[in-house]
C-alpha cells in the first residue's frame, strides 16, 4: 500500500511540475504581440534580437521590426520578470532616413535607441558607454545603448575616427522633411 501511495505522489508531482512550467521570455513576446495585432490587415512582424539580463537578472531587451500600414518600422521594447510573470514596461520606436536620429525610454534605466542607415558610421556612444549595433538588413541597422544618465551624451564614430555629438532630432533634416 506504501508503494502505491508513493507511486501516486512521484505521478502526482511529475504532472504538477509540468502544468506550472514558466512561460518562456520569447513565447510571452509572440503571444503579446499576437494579441495586440489580432485581426490588423497587412501586419507582420519579426523578432531580430533579444538580449536576456540586459540591464539586470530577469529582465529583457526585444529589437523587432513592424511592417503596417505606415510601412517599415523598428521597435526595441524592455520587459522585466516579475512574480514569474514577464510585465512589457517600455517601447521606442524609429524609422530609417527620418530627422528623428535617437529616442530614449524615460525612466531608469534610460535606454538609448535608433536606426542607422549612413554606412561610414562604425561606433554609437551612449555617455561613456559604447551602444550596440545590431544589423538589420542590407545598410540597415538599429542601436541601443543602456545609461543611468537621463540625459546622456549621444555620439557617433565613423570609420575615419571622426566623432560628432548627434541630437536627437537633426533640425537640417527637419526643415526638409515635408517639402
Amino acid at each position: 500500500m506504501k508503494r502505491k501511495i508513493l507511486f501516486t505522489f512521484i505521478i502526482y508531482l511529475a504532472l504538477l511540475g509540468g502544468c506550472s512550467q514558466e512561460q518562456t521570455f520569447e513565447d510571452f513576446f509572440h503571444t503579446t504581440m499576437d494579441k495586440m495585432h489580432k485581426g490588423e490587415k497587412n501586419y507582420s512582424y519579426s523578432l531580430i534580437h533579444k538580449e536576456m539580463n540586459a540591464v539586470h537578472k530577469n529582465d529583457a531587451i526585444a529589437i523587432f521590426k513592424e511592417h503596417n500600414l505606415n510601412g517599415e518600422q523598428i521597435f526595441i521594447a524592455y520587459f522585466e520578470k516579475e512574480d514569474n510573470k514577464w510585465n512589457w514596461k517600455g517601447t521606442r520606436g524609429a524609422e530609417w532616413d527620418t530627422p528623428v536620429q535617437w529616442s530614449s525610454m524615460y525612466e531608469v534605466t534610460y535606454i538609448y535607441s535608433g536606426a542607422i542607415s549612413d554606412e561610414s558610421i562604425s561606433e554609437v556612444n551612449v555617455g561613456d558607454k559604447i551602444a550596440k549595433i545590431i544589423k538589420v538588413e542590407d545598410n540597415k541597422r538599429f542601436w541601443y545603448g543602456i545609461s543611468d544618465v537621463k540625459d546622456a551624451e549621444v555620439k557617433i564614430v565613423k570609420k575615419d575616427g571622426t566623432q560628432e555629438t548627434v541630437e536627437e532630432i537633426n533640425e537640417e533634416l527637419l526643415k526638409d522633411w515635408h517639402k
